[in-house]
C-alpha cells in the first residue's frame, strides 16, 4: 500500500491539473494554433490520467461499475471527439482516449486475475483476455494506442515497488521518448544537436504524480461525474467555436 503523505496533491487536484493540461493542448489544436508551448504542456495530461486509472483500480469497491462508467463516457465522447479532430461525427480510424484508459483498466484487471489464478483454466482465460486487450489497443486505433495502455500498466506494476519512482521514470522515457515517433523539435546542448520528440514532455507529468499524497479530498458524485463530462463537453465547445466563430 502506498504511504500517504501529509502534504501534496489530492486525486481531485491531480485531475484538475490533467484537465488544464489537456485543455491547453486542445486549444492549441483548434482555436489558438501556433502557440507550441501549449501542446508541450498538454503532453503531461495523459500520464496523469493513466496514473489515476491504476490508482482507481486499487481503490474502487466495484471494478465492473468503474469499467462500465468509463465505457459509457467513452461512447458519449466519441462523436464530440470525431467532430473536434476531423469535423465529422463518424471516423473509425481513431478513437477517443477514454477507450484507451478503459483498455488499460481491463489490462491490469486481467493481470491481477492472472496473478491470483488458482487454476490453469483461470490463468489461461486471463492470459487470452490480456492478449486481446493489447491487440485491441493496436487494431482499434484508440488515442495513444498500445503505448497508452502500457502506460497504465506501468503505473500499476511499479505502484508498490520500493523505488517506484525509478520504474515510472524509466517506463515513461521508454514509452514517450525512446520508442515514440512523431513531432520533434531541434535541441542544442553541450555542442551537440538532436531532434527531441515533443511527446517527451509527457515525462514532466511525473513531477506532479510524485506529489500525489495517496488520498482524495472529497467524495462528491457531482464532481466525479463532472470530471468525466468535461472531456466530451470541452471538445464539443471548441469544435463549435472553431466552426462558427473563427
Amino acid at each position: 500500500m502506498q504511504e500517504k503523505k501529509k502534504f501534496g496533491i489530492s486525486a481531485e487536484q491531480l485531475k484538475v491539473l490533467a484537465m488544464v493540461f489537456m485543455l491547453s493542448d486542445h486549444l492549441w489544436a483548434s482555436v489558438v494554433p501556433g502557440n507550441n508551448w501549449m501542446t508541450y504542456v498538454g503532453r503531461m495530461a495523459f500520464p496523469i490520467f493513466a496514473f489515476q486509472i491504476a490508482e482507481g483500480y486499487v481503490h474502487t469497491s466495484d471494478v465492473k461499475k468503474y469499467a462500465k462508467r468509463l465505457f459509457f463516457f467513452a461512447l458519449v465522447s466519441e462523436i464530440p471527439f470525431n467532430l473536434f479532430y476531423i469535423g465529422s461525427p463518424i471516423f473509425p480510424f481513431h478513437q477517443n482516449v477514454l477507450f484507451t484508459l478503459l483498455l488499460g483498466l481491463l489490462a491490469i484487471c486481467n493481470m491481477d486475475g492472472l496473478r491470483k489464478a488458482k487454476s490453469f483454466k483461470k490463468g489461461l482465460s486471463c492470459t487470452a483476455w490480456l492478449l486481446l486487450i493489447l491487440l485491441g489497443s493496436v487494431a482499434g486505433f484508440p488515442d495513444y494506442g498500445l503505448r497508452g495502455v502500457l502506460t497504465v500498466v506501468a503505473f500499476y506494476v511499479f505502484r508498490n515497488f520500493r523505488f517506484a519512482w525509478m520504474g515510472q521514470l524509466i517506463s515513461m522515457i521508454l514509452l514517450n521518448i525512446v520508442t515514440f515517433q512523431g513531432q520533434t523539435i531541434p535541441v542544442s546542448m553541450f555542442g551537440r544537436e538532436w531532434d527531441f520528440t515533443t511527446q517527451g514532455f509527457a515525462v514532466g507529468a511525473l513531477l506532479f504524480i510524485w506529489l500525489y499524497r495517496g488520498e482524495k479530498r472529497g467524495k462528491s458524485k457531482a464532481l466525479q461525474y463532472g470530471f468525466y463530462a468535461f472531456y466530451p463537453l470541452h471538445m464539443l465547445v471548441l469544435y463549435l467555436v472553431r466552426r462558427y466563430f473563427l
